[in-house]
């Protein structure tokens, strides 16, 4: 009884962590339709520079923040000078940020070398909280607490903000925006900024439970990307629902099956791009 629940612990706040990053790679994703496969780049990078703002004696949320912004900042850079030069190529967007996502890895080796850096849980964080009978520990539940309430902020912002209705807009007609006075290109950057910003802000708070390593991005860049096939291209509520059912798949998979684990992990995938290809709560597109 105890594995079950430490894997269903465990799995929540992967799952967690998994919307902070597939969140972002969802709205670029979803409404840039930009495959930005330096995503997970964005993550491990984030979760660099927030381990050593904690080295150095910064607060842990103070370090997150500082972090998501240094992210929000270099995405925004690289969608602005680089990425908009390709606007609709698909192949070279691919070509383009599969290239930084080596280039930040090599970067990340030369700075932080190739151990493993585990920063401790914050003080006030510590410990474990009894929920009917039952005691979590006190930094995965705020983890997910923290996944919740980014998704309520989001889901806000792009469904009932002025702001939000004019990315839609220029997601839905660009030209016809663009006739209405919409900076669609400024809003587009400002997308991508957040999507880097969310996917370091995750790196951050993940690093005390999964440490920051060499090859972190690689491993969770594919966990993103089946994340928004299952839940749907530019569906908020299905990068959160596949993120938990996708944090399940993989713990439960891993510890109860390793030799399937793969296969039970990608086998959700395929089955939802065979029968229904838009995802669980993706619309229609034609």
């Amino acid at each position: 009884m105890s594995l079950w629940l430490t894997l269903a612990v465990n799995s929540v706040a992967l799952g967690g962590l998994l919307f902070l990053l597939s969140s972002g790679f969802s709205l670029i994703f979803g409404l840039m339709r930009i495959p930005n496969l330096m995503h997970g780049s964005f993550f491990m990078l984030g979760a660099y520079l927030g381990v050593t703002l904690l080295a150095r004696g910064v607060n842990f949320w103070l370090a997150a923040l500082a972090s998501a912004a240094i992210m929000a900042l270099i995405g925004g850079l690289i969608e602005r000078v680089l990425l908009r030069r390709l606007e609709g190529q698909v192949l070279p967007q691919v070509l383009l940020t599969l290239g930084f996502a080596f280039i930040i890895a090599d970067v990340c080796l030369m700075l932080w070398t190739g151990d493993p850096w585990q920063p401790p849980t914050p003080d006030h964080l510590r410990g474990a909280v009894q929920l009917a009978g039952v005691y979590f520990p006190l930094y995965r539940l705020v983890i997910v607490l923290v996944a919740v309430a980014i998704a309520i902020a989001l889901w806000l912002l792009v469904d009932w903000t002025r702001l939000g209705a004019m990315i839609r807009a220029g997601v839905d007609d660009a030209p016809i925006a663009r006739v209405v006075g919409i900076r669609v290109s400024q809003l587009f950057t400002l997308v991508f900024a957040l999507g880097a910003a969310l996917a370091a802000f995750g790196g951050v708070v993940g690093a005390p439970y999964l440490s920051v390593y060499p090859g972190l991005d690689f491993e969770m860049l594919p966990l993103a990307l089946i994340v928004v096939i299952l839940g749907g291209v530019g569906s908020l509520l299905g990068a959160l629902v596949g993120s938990f059912v996708i944090g399940f798949l993989y713990n439960f998979g891993t510890a109860l099956l390793p030799d399937l684990a793969y296969v039970i992990l990608f086998l959700p995938m395929v089955l939802i791009l065979v029968l229904r290809p838009q995802g669980l709560f993706g619309k229609v597109t034609t």
